[in-house]
């Protein structure tokens, strides 16, 4: 069977978000799917295989962490994405490809310059007070607090500004605590004119990604948090530590489109 590892997020390799893709026949089993994924030991591996023609969705897709399956996941869906257009699946240019997912069918939409525009649920956003112990967790005073709803299960934070986030050295056992899923800290760009509207940085020891370089789900609340505070529905976003990547938002009411590229890094067969 064929694996890809895959940068996502990003136009050149060893950066962005790497995610392991294989594309399927069916599903094996859930354990042989999660062993293979702790085996890439990278945020995500995705698994996809083609449906029947007709429905709703041309590909079953799912993503499993090193830990466990996940309900959501954006760069992966980037990374399958990018593998079906390189295999020469989907035209660059040409219609959606349209993913059953456990989050509703997800379409990815392939652009003449290589890059993808993914099509998700927006999440909803409850602000709520600052859990104790969270600060101290994180290493920084959140300015607010905010769930990001059932499909992502992340605390979304506003920190004073870009350099705290860039900084930031959180206890990522402490802050398993705190979310069901993970913890996003986010600020202004400190500059305007540097390309980017916002940053952010992901934590997600929940499922077993101490730092996760650049998360496409994130910013489905990314989206509509700075959409609502700069009053523009098109965004770029900045995310990561030591590896960083951009993704381009743009709020639709209910949905939010993510746009980014995607390289191709690895390309071998699984032996076993």
């Amino acid at each position: 069977m064929r694996l890809r590892i895959i940068d996502a997020f990003t136009d050149r390799p060893f950066s962005g978000n790497p995610a392991g893709v294989m594309l399927l026949d069916a599903f094996p089993e859930d354990a042989r799917l999660q062993r293979i994924a702790a085996e890439v030991n990278l945020s995500e591996t995705a698994f996809a295989h083609p449906l029947e023609p007709g429905g709703e969705a041309d590909w079953a897709l799912r993503w499993f962490t090193p830990l466990r399956e996940v309900e959501l996941c954006g760069h992966a869906t980037l990374a399958t994405a990018h593998a079906l257009t390189s295999d020469g699946r989907v035209a660059p240019g040409g219609g959606p490809l349209r993913f059953a997912t456990r989050s509703g069918v997800l379409t990815a939409v392939p652009h003449a310059d290589g890059g993808h525009t993914l099509d998700f649920p927006t999440a909803p956003l409850t602000e709520e007070p600052l859990p104790e112990g969270l600060a101290e967790a994180l290493g920084a005073v959140p300015l607010s607090v905010h769930d990001t709803g059932p499909h992502c299960g992340d605390l979304l934070l506003e920190l004073p500004d870009e350099k705290t986030v860039r900084e930031l050295e959180p206890d990522h056992r402490a802050l398993v605590r705190h979310s069901r899923r993970g913890i996003i800290a986010t600020a202004l760009a400190d500059d305007p004119a540097a390309g980017y509207d916002f940053v952010s940085r992901g934590f997600f020891p929940q499922v077993g990604i101490d730092e996760d370089p650049v998360t496409g789900s994130a910013h489905t609340a990314l989206a509509p948090y700075w959409t609502a505070r700069l009053g523009r529905e098109r965004l770029t976003g900045f995310q990561g530590g030591a590896r960083t990547g951009i993704v381009r938002t743009e709020l639709r009411g209910d949905r939010t489109l993510l746009t980014g590229d995607a390289v191709t890094v690895f390309d071998g067969e699984l032996l076993v």
